[in-house]
């Protein structure tokens, strides 16, 4: 057809008079992806009839998110959580064969610099919470053990913040550390028991989820980087069977396989020689990284 046969805009053919009107992109990808857009930007408009004022609304709230955005936060990526196409996205680009562990989101408290600690080291710096011991082994899909495979872990603290939220509160670096295993594969570090906490509620993503009525809890994890030469990084998450939002995370993290037992261990002896509190925790989670593609 030709660019006449969509010069004029109704309301049967609006997207396809939109998307004529972007042949000439440059880019052909951005010209694929707009395209996408386009059509079901206006299919999702024909279902829903909004009124003039609902659009309106819908145009201030994308004014307010933007507001909301600064170099430290960024209330898009929050919508883009609570929306579950952070997980999709994810999911898309992480792919892998089975028997791998599996993604999930990054989240927005990692950063760079964490320590580096030689295994069995307690990454909790203030002493506050319930011990527990992490442990397991990194191997690939055939079961091998990875030696110097780098572990970055983080977590919140028992009362659900992360370091960087309580500046002067807790020590910097407070939880986080990183590690490298041996020629055996296995890691362990002594951390505390992590607690559910709540994403921004103070913005009008927040404000989104009260009149939907959800809830904005993301249940008690740890978070790994786990990363070798060779191999897909492995971004994921260890969950508590027993938190009471294990089943309905605010951004949609958690995935079955991810989920591990917490054990109460009662043991004086392997306490006092770790310097720690007993009784303590014990969380054993085994990794297993993909080949890189080629």
């Amino acid at each position: 057809m030709s660019q006449e046969d969509f010069a004029y805009f109704t309301e049967e053919n609006s997207a396809e008079v939109v998307i004529s009107r972007i042949e000439n992109a440059e880019d052909e990808r951005m010209k694929q992806i707009m395209a996408v857009i386009i059509r079901h930007l206006h299919a999702a408009v024909k279902e829903i009839e909004p009124t003039h004022e609902e659009w309106f609304k819908a145009i201030r709230f994308l004014t307010a998110t933007g507001h909301k955005c600064d170099d430290w936060r960024q209330e898009y990526i929050l919508l883009s959580d609570v929306l579950g196409v952070s997980m999709l996205v994810d999911a898309i680009n992480s792919r892998r064969p089975t028997g791998s562990t599996e993604n999930t989101v990054l989240g927005p408290f990692h950063i760079q610099g964490a320590p580096e600690y030689e295994m069995g080291a307690n990454i909790c710096l203030d002493g506050k919470g319930e011990p527990m011991l992490v442990h397991g082994r990194i191997t690939d899909v055939g079961g091998q053990p990875l030696p110097g495979a780098k572990l970055d872990v983080w977590q919140a603290n028992d009362d659900g913040f992360y370091d960087v939220q309580q500046k002067s509160i807790q020590p910097d670096f407070n939880l986080r550390g990183v590690f490298r295993t041996g020629a055996d594969g296995k890691y362990s570090f002594w951390a505390v028991r992590p607690k559910h906490y709540s994403i921004p509620t103070d913005g009008p993503v927040g404000a989104m989820m009260k009149k939907l009525g959800r809830h904005a809890y993301r249940p008690a994890h740890l978070h790994y980087i786990v990363s070798k030469p060779g191999y897909e990084t492995l971004t994921t998450h260890v969950f508590d069977p027993h938190d009471p939002y294990i089943h309905s995370d605010a951004v949609f993290g958690v995935k079955e396989s991810l989920i591990v037992e917490f054990h109460r261990i009662d043991d004086e002896r392997t306490a006092a020689a770790a310097g720690i509190d007993n009784p303590f925790w014990n969380v054993e989670f085994d990794c297993v990284l993909a080949p890189a593609a080629t």
